[in-house]
């Protein structure tokens, strides 16, 4: 007999396994010697009380052995399959390829980067120097964005597709089986490399494609029908499907399909800060603590207000967390974050920001370009603003709210470095004014959250892509173009690496029906 029940553990007692089973029992009413095994289901830390606890669903077994997990990825060889043409090596391009595994189908995927090893010593010129190369860079490159900016994998597109098939393809990759039972499930921008590496080699290994330093520069299309695409090294390579999976950094592919006359559609997206505070801060005010027990994480949050009619959430929370510099030309500025799998680093941050709808921006509904361009003014006068270098705007949270500029800034995590400027100057007055009403809100929800301790570092702007390209609901194909699949972040479908994974699946389930 299966039970399946939630018990909650103390921090202390969480690694104890016997203590865990003594506490099913009790609540289960059954002797220690009838359980003959357990399986930990889901894990999560609830903070609402005094006492932090870690609540558990877990199934006991009663009376007979456990049943052991049996999940098998049949992948089949398709050195001579039908080939289908993946743009780029994101989530959804990845996970896209590997589908064609196992549908047998070849996958050709075309990536603008680098691999994974050889983006560091790009990243390493971003954060050192200032310098940014726009094919190589924390957005373009094999894993896409994800890779070097964190890997967190909480979501909630379970009605978009099987989460479960995501995380254990990452698991038999070489992620650890805690992210199939976290609530957050997290690997860590120091881990993700490696199982992206293991991916290429699997996909490669059964007969799959990878070309790097290789941007696609048209898609030829005969009689409404994809024929193939044509690469910056003068390859033209033949399918009759094609997976555009660029993420929400690839401006060029809009304007390629923008003076193709092919339909493309302005979309909303979030804009705001990047607001780091000290680790412990946010520990003490979600542990009830002075210190954070050994057996805790570092503290996380979520968090929302609305103002003047308009959210203000945090987005993209990183627990031991660094500001990354996520720029894609050298004339821009744009901040995300990542943590390392042990997020051990000394400060915490989080994405602040606001929902930039259509009518925000002027001819935002006739013009597909009306709000990549307002994305964009707005990262070229960060930049101006912050002087060059990728040196980056900022003001602590106090001096924000009561409109002063910082005499001084916080030790804080972002390299390139920052400077004292008024953010009044860099984002829209509409924005500025919602982030000024939110955050001493935010403070009375979280109590020491309001500080000026804490560093607000413009500008988070790459939250989704500001462009969509559409597609049919049923078939996932462009509405005018047979064999194009617009897919993941960047085509507007997704907004992470499991949903962008989850796309990439379902466009070659669409393909292979």
């Amino acid at each position: 007999m299966q039970k399946e029940i939630e018990i909650a553990v103390a921090p202390e007692n969480i690694q104890d396994t016997e203590h865990l089973i003594v506490l099913g029992c009790k609540q289960l009413n059954v002797e220690r010697s009838r359980i003959q095994g357990h399986h930990v289901r889901k894990r999560s830390i609830d903070a609402r009380g005094r006492k932090v606890v870690y609540r558990l669903r877990v199934v006991f077994y009663i009376d007979e052995p456990p049943i052991p997990d049996i999940h098998s990825h049949s992948i089949k060889r398709v050195h001579d399959a039908t080939p289908v043409i993946i743009i780029g090596a994101g989530p959804a391009g990845l996970f896209a390829a590997y589908r064609c595994l196992e549908r047998g189908l070849k996958p050709i995927v075309i990536e603008r980067g680098k691999p994974v090893k050889e983006r560091r010593r790009d990243l390493a010129k971003i954060n050192r120097e200032g310098v940014v190369n726009p094919e190589s860079n924390y957005c373009f490159g094999e894993g896409g964005a994800g890779t070097y900016s964190d890997g967190k994998l909480y979501t909630r597109s379970d009605k978009r597709g099987d989460v479960d098939k995501v995380l254990r393809i990452f698991v038999q990759h070489g992620a650890p089986e805690d992210i199939l039972v976290d609530a957050r499930p997290h690997i860590g921008t120091n881990k993700l490399p490696h199982i992206i590496e293991d991916m290429r080699n699997t996909i490669l290994e059964f007969g799959g494609e990878i070309r790097f330093d290789c941007r696609v520069d048209d898609i030829l299309v005969d009689f409404g029908q994809v024929k193939a695409v044509r690469t910056s090294t003068g390859e033209t390579i033949e399918a009759n499907h094609v997976i555009v999976a660029t993420g929400h950094s690839a401006r060029d592919i809009f304007h390629l399909f923008r003076q193709k006359g092919w339909l493309i559609e302005a979309k909303p997206f979030a804009l705001g800060v990047r607001i780091e505070h000290p680790q412990q801060i946010i520990d003490q005010v979600q542990y009830h603590c002075s210190t954070r027990p050994q057996n805790l994480p570092p503290a996380y949050y979520s968090l929302v207000e609305q103002v003047n009619q308009r959210g203000v959430f945090s987005f993209c929370m990183c627990p031991g967390g660094v500001i990354a510099p996520c720029s894609t030309e050298p004339d821009e500025i744009v901040v995300n974050g990542w943590s390392p799998s042990k997020r051990n680093n000394p400060h915490a941050n989080s994405g602040t920001v606001i929902q930039i709808n259509m009518e925000d921006v002027p001819n935002a509904l006739s013009d597909p370009f009306a709000l990549l361009r307002f994305q964009q003014d707005i990262e070229q006068q960060a930049f101006r603003l912050g002087g060059g270098s990728l040196v980056a705007p900022a003001q602590r949270m106090v001096d924000f709210v009561q409109q002063k500029v910082s005499n001084t800034l916080p030790e804080n995590s972002y390299k390139p470095g920052t400077k004292s400027v008024d953010l009044n100057e860099v984002l829209p007055s509409f924005v500025h004014e919602a982030l000024r009403g939110a955050l001493p809100l935010f403070g009375k929800k979280m109590k020491g959250y309001y500080t000026n301790e804490a560093i607000l570092v413009g500008v988070e702007s790459r939250t989704s892509s500001p462009v969509r390209i559409p597609r049919n609901k049923e078939t996932l194909q462009h509405p005018e173009i047979s064999g194009l699949y617009p897919c993941g972040e960047g085509a507007g479908y997704a907004g992470g690496i499991v949903s962008a994974a989850i796309d990439g699946i379902n466009c070659v389930d669409a393909i292979s029906q």
